[in-house]
């Protein structure tokens, strides 16, 4: 009877703890919102021309550069100060306030790099009118900070849920009443200006007062001292969306239209892929800055060696599932036109075998102040994926240089978190290089098998062997920490 009512205990415990009840509120609803979006995407990529499809492209991507500095990386700074902040209201208005007068800042620079990169009066228009939404990103990107700070992310899941609907039904509108991409976009424009108001009216856990805000008054000297003390925040934040963003600009430079449009679709993929990752990270972040601070380091190590390993097989399953199935999926969802693209996606996919546990290692790093070697990693890891990635298209005009680019970029970062995290006794050498062996085995030994197996049935049957293997491991482990409480 103890060892059942322990049982219950525990697993009462898990699915309690903020960690489980954030995390699956965020991931249903990133599920909802990519399901929304990706709808929305096969339709433009339908309903449009490849050029016109692929403009839209471009200009998304400034967009979306721009937006990467636009908040000065300065979210998770703010994270980490909200928590132990005496005046939250005065801390929160402060930051709405800059991002505010950053969002304003970033669409003039927006405009410049549209006159600046290319010469298409089209595209320049799409790039202006998509930046015009970097001001009320700023603003929201603060109060969704302010959420995650207070584990309050429960009210942006739903808010954005419900603007990716709309936008889906935007797309939707397209098979009725044809209209330009450009009406698209300032439609876009109209549904964020409301998903702001919503995020300010009944989004913002009560802690933004809007007299409060318009009262507040900045300082540039004030601004000056917090990008100067925390400006490897900027790098960091802005750094990792580079690394994908920057190649959608060296292919509309260096290859084709079609080329642009491949990229994308496999981007929007890995889209759905990095969901799990991205969402448990924002729940995973301040339980680490928590147990940081509470000053135990064994259960700080053991939270993280546990994520860890979720991380790793998260990885492994998602890269595993598009060797299989993205040979079916892609022509099914995009069309015949892009019958090419399965083989990219697959190459695209050797990132994700790194990129969740690059997530939580730079987590462990900004929480232990070790932000600005986090800082440096980024910058070194973009140096190498934009050198690699022009040499390779000098001499071989191929979409697999950008995708192998990304993996070596992503790859290096992880191995210098790994020397750091050793360093600071929070992982050992041993788990360091078994993630890599682990990895490596499993990839090498699952595509050898596929080419002798139907690749759906591997898939099933791999994932079956793991998850009875991790359930025996798990009910051990389970047994003996029992047997032991017993004696």
């Amino acid at each position: 009877m103890k060892i059942i009512d322990r049982s219950k205990k525990y697993v009462s415990g898990v699915f309690n703890s903020n960690l489980v009840k954030n995390s699956s509120w965020g991931i249903l609803s990133q599920l909802s919102q990519t399901v929304f979006l990706s709808l929305f995407f096969v339709i433009l990529a339908r309903k449009y021309p490849t050029p016109i499809f692929a403009k839209y492209i471009v200009a998304n991507a400034i967009y979306q550069l721009v937006t990467a500095f636009s908040t000065m990386g300065l979210g998770q700074w703010f994270i980490r100060e909200f928590i132990s902040a005496e005046n939250k209201p005065e801390l929160t208005s402060k930051f709405l306030k800059m991002q505010t007068y950053f969002g304003v800042s970033f669409f003039a620079l927006n405009i410049g790099l549209a006159y600046l990169l290319y010469d298409d009066q089209y595209t320049r228009i799409l790039i202006i009118l998509l930046g015009s939404n970097v001001i009320f990103d700023n603003i929201i990107n603060a109060i969704k900070s302010l959420n995650v700070a207070m584990f309050e992310q429960k009210k942006t899941f739903i808010i954005l849920t419900i603007e990716t609907f709309i936008k889906f039904l935007a797309g939707c509108v397209l098979y009725i009443y044809p209209f330009d991409i450009i009406t698209l976009s300032i439609i876009l424009i109209a549904l964020r200006f409301i998903t702001l108001n919503l995020f300010l009216t009944v989004g913002s856990s009560n802690v933004v007062n809007i007299k409060m805000l318009l009262k507040y008054k900045i300082l540039y000297a004030d601004v000056k001292k917090l990008i100067v003390s925390n400006w490897a925040f900027i790098i960091i934040g802005g750094v990792s969306i580079i690394n994908w963003r920057l190649a959608n600009i060296v292919i509309s430079k260096m290859l084709t239209p079609f080329d642009v449009a491949n990229y994308e679709i496999s981007f929007k993929i890995f889209n759905i892929a990095q969901i799990l990752p991205v969402v448990v990270s924002t729940s995973v972040f301040p339980m680490l800055v928590k147990l940081y601070n509470d000053n135990d380091p064994e259960k700080f190590k053991m939270f993280y060696k546990k994520m860890h390993l979720y991380y790793m097989l998260f990885g492994l399953f998602s890269y595993t599932f598009i060797y299989s199935f993205s040979g079916l999926l892609v022509p099914l969802v995009f069309g015949n036109s892009y019958l090419s693209n399965a083989h990219y996606t697959q190459q695209m996919f050797l990132t994700i075998l790194v990129f969740p546990t690059v997530l939580l290692q730079a987590n462990m790093l900004i929480t232990i102040n070790l932000e600005k070697l986090d800082m440096l990693f980024n910058i070194f890891a973009l140096i190498i994926n934009f050198t690699i990635c022009i040499v390779g298209l000098t001499y071989v005009k191929s979409l697999s240089m950008v995708n192998y680019s990304i993996f070596a970029s992503f790859l290096i970062f992880h191995i210098s978190q790994d020397v750091i995290m050793i360093k600071n006794k929070l992982t050992s050498v041993m788990s360091a290089v078994s993630f890599y062996i682990i990895t490596a085995g499993f990839v090498y030994f699952y595509s050898i098998a596929s080419t002798a197996t139907n690749p759906y049935l591997l898939f099933i049957l791999a994932w079956l062997a793991v998850g009875l293997f991790l359930l025996a491991k798990n009910n051990t482990y389970r047994f003996r920490l029992l047997t032991k409480q017993n004696l």
